[in-house]
């Protein structure tokens, strides 16, 4: 009688940064969707590849309900995600559409054309303050994060002398493990948007929790709102920008290429948000039913991991999926989901990522890093999963 081999677990995982860990390649290898032991503690099905991704995005079973949503397995544990999991499927799907259907609107191409503006002139205050301190200096605490958050503050109408409380009240939800912080840091940043809310109902500007008041009655539900756009794309952005920088420093010929040509600048943001983070970012789902995938099937009840990431990488969909390449063509990356799952801040996202790597190698063209890539860490304990800094200089 044989033993069944237990799940390998994700918890032992410590990313490497720009490459794929032994496990997960060797996973991704082995099959398109695969038993792993999540960092939780749990079991969940960790999904590979990328044909079996796209399936499972458009693939209405999978859900965030779940028929016990105290007792779901799962991926990590932080009370805020833990919000989002309803016992009733129903309700869970039409909450999804709701979501996009009130923000949708606030990311169209007119809106984030009209932002290209401040997205530069923030880019350049953040830069002009970043350089007066001097080199050595860490990109990530003195640019990269905050420019992230000053674009997402804008976006968002939370004014510039709460930019600081925010960016505690964030660090504290995406901790792990410690539920008591994560609550109290889940109610500061959920009141702090909702008197926001109540602010703007009288004195309303050009920004997305004054646009939500028109649509939306309720302060104390506008508040959950924003903080969802916060979580979702701080982080994303910011560690994009981090990572972008490694690989044009790696590839200064590619780099010179990009800054002279926008086409090219263009299809290498592409090529960074497929190749920058090799695996790690995760959206978990329950399937509400049986669901067969490949020669596996998820049983209803079971939580599914989607790697947007992971996929990336997988050499059936991408040649030599190691290699950084700003002209590979095409480049069906599946970074910012698809289907119903797709970021809708993904162009304002892309415009970001544009402008911090124009700006940064035009002002800075001696940018680099002063520590190996080897010796970069990122963050441990939180739902983030980027950098802990970007020690440079020029």
């Amino acid at each position: 009688m044989t033993t069944p081999t237990a799940p390998p677990s994700l918890r032992a995982e410590v990313p490497p940064v720009l490459r794929l860990s032994p496990l997960l390649r060797e996973l991704q290898s082995r099959a398109p969707i695969c038993k792993v032991r999540t960092p939780a503690g749990d079991e969940g099905w960790l999904v590979t590849r990328h044909a079996e991704l796209k399936q499972l995005l458009h693939d209405e079973r999978l859900a965030r309900a779940h028929t016990d949503p105290a007792n779901a397995p799962r991926y990590v544990r932080n009370p805020f995600l833990d919000l989002l999991v309803t016992d009733d499927v129903d309700q869970a799907r039409a909450l999804h559409t709701e979501m996009r259907s009130l923000l949708t609107p606030q990311f169209s191409a007119r809106r984030v054309m009209d932002l290209v503006p401040k997205v530069e002139a923030l880019a350049e205050g953040i830069l002009g303050q970043f350089t007066a301190q001097g080199p050595p200096a860490d990109l990530h605490g003195g640019f990269s994060l905050p420019f992230s958050l000053s674009v997402l503050c804008t976006l968002i109408g939370v004014p510039p002398e709460e930019q600081g409380r925010l960016v505690a009240v964030l660090t504290k939800l995406g901790e792990l493990d410690d539920p008591a912080r994560v609550q109290e840091g889940q109610d500061e940043l959920f009141g702090l948007l909702s008197g926001l809310a109540r602010d703007k109902r009288a004195a309303p500007e050009d920004d997305v929790i004054s646009r939500l008041c028109q649509r939306v009655p309720s302060d104390d539900r506008i508040g959950p709102i924003a903080a969802g756009l916060l979580f979702a794309g701080l982080d994303s952005v910011a560690s994009h920008i981090d990572l972008g920088v490694v690989l044009f420093t790696r590839h200064r010929d590619q780099l010179a290429a990009a800054l002279a040509d926008d086409k090219l600048m263009r299809s290498g943001v592409e090529e960074i948000l497929r190749s920058a983070k090799a695996g790690g970012s995760v959206l978990p789902r329950y399937a509400t039913d049986d669901v067969p995938v490949g020669d596996a099937t998820i049983k209803a009840g079971d939580l599914v991991l989607l790697d947007f990431t992971l996929v990336n990488f997988d050499r059936t969909v991408f040649d030599e999926p190691e290699l950084f390449d700003i002209r590979r063509a095409p480049n069906p990356h599946l970074t910012f989901g698809h289907g119903m799952w797709h970021c809708i801040g993904a162009p304002l996202a892309r415009i970001q990522l544009r402008t911090a790597y124009t700006l940064l190698f035009t002002r800075l063209p001696e940018l680099r890093l002063t520590r190996p890539v080897e010796e970069l860490r990122v963050l441990s304990g939180q739902l983030s999963a980027g950098l802990t800094e970007l020690p440079v200089a020029w």
